[in-house]
């Protein structure tokens, strides 16, 4: 199953549980009393925080998505695929740092491009750090757009 399909069935999973959060809060609502009405509140709150929260990282990964595309249909997409790599699969860690850094000297030399910031976020990704990864997949997205 590739990891598009997972995101969608837990993201339909998820909608599930917050139906069933719902239907409690408004159970708890039905009460009437103080304490279960502020219970109520409260859970209702949750699934409201976690739709908020399932959109938001739905919608970067349907940005991120298509600016690849735009990046595969201007031929730019890197090429990680001839890196040496670990029998784990992952890329040695020595030919990912160097990798890195040439994608890093890339940004340094054209700061405003997003296709730059592309390319370091997913060398930020071979290098396994995704925090920055997505850091820098958000300036390619800000400056796309």
């Amino acid at each position: 199953m590739s990891a598009r399909s997972v995101s969608w069935v837990l993201a339909a999973v998820v909608v599930v549980y917050f139906v069933l959060l719902g239907g409690r809060a408004v159970a708890l609502f039905r009460d009437g009393s103080p304490i279960a009405v502020a219970f109520g509140a409260g859970i209702l709150l949750l699934p409201i925080v976690g739709a908020w929260v399932l959109w938001s990282t739905m919608r970067f990964g349907f940005r991120t998505q298509e600016l690849g595309r735009r990046l595969a249909a201007e031929d730019g997409l890197p090429d990680t695929s001839g890196l040496p790599r670990t029998p784990s699969g992952r890329v040695d860690r020595a030919a990912a740092d160097a990798w890195f850094e040439e994608r890093r000297a890339e940004v340094e030399a054209a700061p405003e491009d997003w296709r730059v910031w592309y390319r370091l976020a997913v060398a930020y990704d071979v290098a396994g750090d995704r925090s920055r990864g997505r850091d820098a997949m958000r300036k390619a997205l800000e400056l796309a757009d």
